[in-house]
């Protein structure tokens, strides 16, 4: 059912937000403060950050900076939108109230259909980690026992999610916090049979830029979508007790720490060893934990990606299941998909048939590993490279169409604000663009760029669809 209209045809931005949720509040502050420090932490950090430093340099620092700033900005209008606008749809609800119904039906398929695929990845990449421990499992057996287990922790009151990723979130916070005191104790030589390092490794082999700006800009191509997942706390807020609250301290909370996490990670990284020494493939911080003589350190950072990578899993069929619910209350999705366990207050609340329908490609995924276990993978991967930039895109739309109208109907609900509006949201529309055009000349990433792009067409397609035939309907 959707909400009611204004005399302009758009929908009452008050409509239907007094109703309560069916869904439980079972989050606390605490939950939504971990998830939001831990929804990016994972194995593009750990491991794929290498390929940043191989094409930047000790510039990676600056692309980290950059892509941290574009990510902080829409993360701040997420969280303005969710802070007035409470919904466990979040930005596919507000797509909805600030463009249409097309709108909210593509941001909310396609943010569905990109977790769903990176689930399946994450559960394959977790599933050779413990395939390497435990040779007698199959790789498919393991993708089996993610699925299962996570599909009954997600079954079950929305406080047990909480807890799983309040617990996986801490231990990758602990893990990179334990990095930096090492590493910095490194480099300033208070390690045993260490020397001060100085800054001889940010001023040879080739300097800070060693390949200029052009290196500084392919490296924010290739870190950008490691700060996806931050969106998942604003369709999480939805299930606390003060939504509003709850949103905008976890927005405020999360940001600063991730860009202190990322950032001071790539510091030292570049500090302690020469950008050159990197090995294609190989983690960073393996080959920084190495180099101070951690034992180990290989199967440290093993156990440290495998929790990272479960997390992930977890958080993405919540966040899946939670859209394509909310998808559901408006008629974007078919209806059996509200079916809600039990009472809210009471432990339930859980949309488990949008939690199954979420899943089963996850499921599905088991017999892909099973057939192919090495390459249908990348072409799924290509066909969401780039779905995060364009919700990105929708979200700041949504945010330059919904600012004027809060101000004017609920003023009273601003209590998080963009910065300079609307000038920073302009500026962070731009910076998308210029990472969609990056994309599409880079050799490497243009095919992503056109299989996303084919993928969000059909999504918008079949919307276009939908809004004709409600047009004739309505005639």
């Amino acid at each position: 059912m959707h909400d009611a209209t204004t005399q302009a045809g758009e929908p009452a931005l008050g409509a239907g937000t007094g109703a309560k949720e069916p869904l439980s509040a079972g989050l606390k502050q605490r939950h939504l403060t971990m998830l939001g420090l831990g929804g990016v932490i994972g194995a593009g950090l750990f491991v794929g950050s290498g390929a940043g430093i191989a094409v930047a340099g000790p510039g990676i620092v600056l692309s980290y900076l950059i892509a941290g700033a574009l990510a902080t900005l829409v993360m701040r209008m997420l969280g303005e939108m969710s802070a007035a606008i409470p919904a466990s749809g979040a930005f596919s609800v507000h797509a909805e109230r600030a463009l249409g119904r097309w709108a909210g039906f593509s941001v909310g398929w396609l943010y569905w259909f990109l977790l769903v695929v990176v689930l399946a990845v994450e559960a394959t990449g977790a599933a050779q980690i413990a395939h390497g421990w435990v040779p007698a499992v199959p790789q498919w057996g393991w993708v089996l026992i993610f699925m299962i287990v996570f599909t009954v922790a997600n079954l079950s009151a929305v406080k047990n999610f909480g807890e799983f990723e309040f617990w996986f979130a801490a231990l990758k916070v602990t893990a990179i916090v334990l990095f930096l005191a090492l590493s910095l104790l490194a480099v300033f030589g208070v390690l045993p049979d260490t020397e001060p390092v100085g800054l001889t490794n940010l001023t040879e082999h080739g300097g800070l830029l060693p390949h200029g700006w052009g290196g500084v800009i392919s490296g924010v191509l290739a870190v950008v979508f490691a700060f996806g997942g931050l969106e998942v706390v604003t369709i999480a807020a939805a299930e606390s007790d003060d939504p509003a609250r709850a949103v905008g301290r976890a927005v405020r909370s999360a940001v600063w720490r991730i860009l202190f996490f990322y950032v001071g990670s790539m510091l030292v990284i570049v500090t302690l060893l020469p950008w050159s020494s990197m090995q294609p493939g190989k983690s960073p911080y393996v080959a920084v934990l190495e180099h101070i003589g951690v034992p180990g350190a290989g199967q440290i950072m093993n156990i440290v990606v495998f929790v990272a990578l479960l997390s992930a899993l977890n958080a993405n069929l919540y966040g899946s299941s939670r859209m394509v619910f909310s998808l559901a209350e408006r008629g974007e999705a078919p209806r059996a998909l509200l079916k809600v366990s039990g009472e809210a207050g009471s432990g339930g609340g859980v949309p488990r048939r949008a939690v199954l329908a979420s899943v089963a490609f996850g499921f599905v995924s088991v017999l892909l590993n099973l057939k192919w276990p090495d390459s249908v993978f990348l072409y799924m991967l290509n066909a969401v490279g780039a779905v995060l930039l364009f919700v990105w895109g929708l979200i700041a739309v949504s945010q330059l169409r919904l600012r004027p109208r809060i101000e004017r109907e609920a003023p009273g609900k601003l209590t998080l604000r963009m910065w300079a509006f609307p000038y920073l949201t302009w500026a962070a529309l731009l910076a998308m663009g210029g990472v969609l055009v990056l994309m599409l000349t880079d050799d490497t990433a243009r095919p992503q760029l056109l299989w996303s792009a084919g993928a969000t067409g059909a999504v918008l397609l079949v919307a276009g669809v939908r809004e004709l035939r409600a047009r004739r309907a309505r005639r």
